[in-house]
């Protein structure tokens, strides 16, 4: 048997050195690798120290800078919350007292419409009556009055919350809780805010519709006591002038300026309707009557001669009852020479009325009777030719036409008159 050696540096060597060759070379290239890293290392320790330091300083400032930047989005987050309860409840409040000064001017309302004699309610709430009979404000024209109430009863402003409670959550999100509570608010107020304002629009056409009709209406009367010949001033100067009392500062709110301004023009128009009532305006005779004789110059049937005659002359059958054309009280009740059975009734402002030759008298002296009272019953006494009532009215002890007053009820003026 032959053996065969391994030849190294010209000997041949044994089969178990040949075996160990290659773990040398394996551990010396481990060595070597080893001696590189750890002389790349040594070398370059600093620098790669200093890059790992510095991503990591840069991943801490992001980090810090993102936390920061979500802080600062929390803080304006509370503040806008905090800002938008505050103005809720702000809104709130201003919504409450809009509320209470409405119902003030409600109140207001109510006491001008009920001295005026009219329900009161926001414009446009008609029962359906023609807009050119009642006026662009829904009252009737002083030409045509309406035949029935044309307003409804107002209602009461819609109740303002008295807490609005509002949620905030940490969502972004459009379903968020918090937010559509928030809008949500937002909504009812501002449903509030335009409903008050179509209210208190509404309430100041009312008012100026009360005070349009009081202006109408006093003018209206005025025309008429001036047609009669009389001068409202007259009636004026008989006013008591005894006044006083505290004095109580006038409110400065516009609304209760231009309230006082109506209930002034509705006092001027009220004291007008009392004088325009006060005057004899109604017929002595509820029957039908015609006239035998009217007021001015004409032939006495006594005589045959030119005369004047103070009065009328009212065909009525023998019995018929006369009434007292306005109220006054009785200053003669008796006979008074040619006018035979007399009655005067004194209206006071200088007004006064006679109903002669009456068959009967059914009043006495210093008796109040009010208008339509009867005060006696038609006759012929005293200088008469038959079956009549002869009917003066008299100013300041002046006979005038009593025409001028009977014509005021036999117009358009009689429905007005009769509305209050």
């Amino acid at each position: 048997m032959r053996l065969s050696f391994p030849i190294v540096g010209g000997m041949r060597l044994p089969a178990t050195g040949r075996r160990l060759v290659p773990a040398l070379v394996c551990g010396f290239a481990l060595a070597t690798l080893w001696a590189c890293a750890a002389t790349w290392y040594l070398v370059f320790h600093d620098e790669v120290l200093a890059r790992f330091v510095s991503q990591q300083s840069a991943m801490q400032y992001g980090y810090e800078e993102r936390i920061g930047a979500l802080r600062l989005q929390l803080d304006r987050a509370a503040m806008e919350h905090l800002a938008t309860r505050e103005g809720v409840t702000a809104r709130v409040a201003d919504l409450s007292q809009r509320q209470a000064a409405m119902e003030k001017r409600q109140a207001q309302l109510s006491l001008l419409a009920g001295e005026a004699g009219r329900p009161v309610a926001p414009a446009g709430q008609w029962d359906g009556d023609d807009p050119a009979e009642t006026g662009a404000l829904g009252y009737a024209s002083p030409e045509k009055p309406a035949a029935k109430p044309i307003l409804k009863p107002m209602l009461k402003p819609f109740p303002t919350p008295d807490a609005l409670e509002l949620r905030s959550r940490d969502s972004d999100g459009p379903g968020d809780p918090g937010r559509q509570s928030m809008r949500e608010a937002e909504q009812v107020l501002t449903g509030i805010e335009q409903r008050l304002d179509r209210l208190g629009a509404n309430q100041i056409r009312t008012l100026d519709g009360l005070g349009v009709r009081a202006i109408r209406g006093s003018q209206r009367l005025r025309d008429i006591v001036m047609r009669v010949g009389l001068d409202p001033q007259r009636f004026e100067r008989q006013r008591d002038t005894g006044v006083g009392g505290p004095l109580v500062p006038l409110s400065t709110d516009p609304f209760g300026l231009a309230a006082a301004q109506v209930q002034r023009a509705m006092a001027e128009e009220e004291r007008l309707r009392r004088i325009a009532s006060s005057l004899p305006l109604r017929r002595p005779l509820s029957g039908d009557y015609s006239l035998s004789s009217t007021f001015g110059p004409r032939l006495d049937p006594f005589t045959r001669g030119l005369a004047m005659h103070t009065g009328l002359d009212m065909k009525a059958e023998f019995g018929e009852i006369a009434r007292v054309t306005a109220a006054g009280r009785v200053t003669i009740a008796d006979y008074n020479g040619g006018y035979g059975n007399m009655v005067e009734v004194d209206h006071g402002n200088g007004l006064a009325t006679r109903y002669a030759h009456l068959s009967s008298v059914s009043v006495g002296p210093g008796q109040w009777v009010d208008a339509g009272f009867p005060i006696g019953r038609v006759g012929s006494t005293g200088r008469s030719t038959g079956s009549h009532l002869h009917y003066e009215t008299r100013i300041d002890g002046e006979p005038v036409d009593p025409q001028r007053f009977l014509r005021v009820l036999t117009g358009p003026d009689s429905q007005f008159l009769a509305a209050r």
